[in-house]
């Protein structure tokens, strides 16, 4: 006699799957093209079929716990092959969408990312904040938009007549940035953790694979540095989702969320060097170290001149990050919008990342110009965008950086997919 199966439909996720991406999953008919034509999928338990049947019974319980979402990165073929034009793949993004909402606490924050209604709340922390100290230093300064030189003895930015655009002069970094994103950075690192920490309670029922000539299972330390070796830097499922029938723009997307991901790394440098070199100097004095301390102030001290190697590594970060922008915007642009499709929860990411390489870029070449009129207002932009980026990254699209590195070491572990080695 076999056992009965209570299934417990959820309407309300069925709705809330189709607003955020999902909205053709009622079309399959189950014909499995999708599953055949995938090339990551695994032989065994292969996606997306499954995940369609499961979304249209309403099972959400058995999806928003599915390894297998994470695997998929969303090349299109399923959805370019499909006969029904269900879209599998933007299910797969749909229910990624889900999980950037919801793995971490305060799913407010996912859920205004997924309208344009939610931009002005998201941004009015960061907007009130440098507002107040933009008008505070204004009144100080007598005008909006003041100019400095550099005060050695002080170590201080001092206004004065005819002198340089500094944005730090402006908005002093000692008590309105660094402090302030520093806190940003401590709360994202939270909220991260919390998500991981959901997701792998989430993973603890999926079957593990029995492997033939597998010895041992591995530990996850080593499937995270294989998934950081491969999959992150090398970006092998990318290019792995490849075959004859892929066109130019698939091949540029790859490419461009490789050199994003530099862009980022990059500027994660200079930032890191421009802090250590401040703040370390600002602590060698302060111990008495007055020499030593001054030269590592020297390192960090900004504006930096051109030929400075970190303003160098700088330059290069905008640049890669805007070819990666275009090539990737380029792709969802031109997207087939009867096979795949885009939703707002997508482009506000992009708008933010844009927005943020932009009054970056057009910051710096204002206030090389001294056009202070321009610099001040885009640099208060920038900082806003940043603001933006970074505390809200565990509920965009950008937390799959952290969730999906998390997946794929775990289904590396269970021997879901093979090490990156081993291909």
């Amino acid at each position: 006699m076999s056992n009965t199966v209570k299934v417990q439909p959820d309407l309300t996720f069925v709705k809330e799957l189709q607003a955020v991406g999902g909205d053709s999953l009622k079309k399959c008919y189950q014909c499995a093209t999708c599953s055949v034509v995938c090339p990551l999928s695994p032989a065994d338990s292969p996606y997306p079929r499954k995940e369609m049947v499961w979304a249209q019974w309403g099972l959400k319980d058995r999806l928003v716990n599915d390894i297998d979402i994470w695997l998929c990165h969303n090349c299109g073929t399923c959805s370019d092959l499909c006969p029904r034009g269900a879209k599998p793949g933007d299910l797969l993004s749909a229910l990624r969408n889900m999980a950037y909402r919801n793995l971490a606490p305060l799913p407010i924050i996912g859920k205004l990312m997924s309208s344009s209604a939610g931009i002005l709340p998201l941004a009015a922390p960061a907007l009130i904040f440098y507002g107040l100290i933009w008008v505070i230093m204004a009144g100080k300064f007598g005008t909006m938009f003041p100019t400095f030189e550099w005060n050695a003895a002080d170590h201080a930015w001092t206004a004065v007549e005819g002198g340089k655009v500094v944005f730090g002069g402006l908005f002093p970094g000692d008590y309105t940035i660094d402090p302030v994103f520093m806190l940003v950075f401590a709360f994202m690192i939270f909220m991260f953790y919390a998500g991981v920490r959901n997701m792998l309670k989430a993973f603890d029922a999926q079957p593990k694979t029995f492997i033939v000539g597998r010895k041992e299972e591995p530990c996850f330390l080593s499937c995270l540095i294989d998934t950081l070796q491969y999959e992150v830097l090398q970006h092998t499922q990318f290019f792995d989702c490849k075959d004859e029938q892929t066109d130019e723009l698939d091949e540029k997307r790859a490419t461009g969320h490789r050199w994003l991901m530099f862009a980022f790394i990059a500027l994660a440098v200079v930032t890191g060097v421009v802090a250590s070199g401040h703040w370390g100097g600002w602590l060698l004095r302060n111990l008495g170290i007055t020499g030593l301390g001054d030269i590592v102030s020297a390192i960090g001290h900004t504006p930096m001149p051109f030929y400075h190697p970190i303003k160098l590594l700088a330059l290069v970060g905008a640049g890669l990050g805007v070819y990666g922008l275009l090539a990737v915007t380029k792709r969802r642009v031109n997207l087939d919008q009867a096979k795949q499709s885009s939703s707002w929860y997508d482009w506000y990411l992009l708008a933010v990342i844009w927005t943020v390489f932009l009054t970056g870029i057009g910051a710096m070449v204002f206030r090389v110009l001294g056009v202070g009129l321009l610099a001040y207002p885009i640099y208060y932009v920038h900082l806003v965008g940043v603001f933006m980026l970074f505390a809200y990254l565990p509920w965009s699209k950008l937390g799959h950086l952290v969730y999906r590195t998390v997946a794929l070491s775990c289904a590396k572990k269970i021997g879901r997919i093979p090490m990156g080695a081993d291909k």
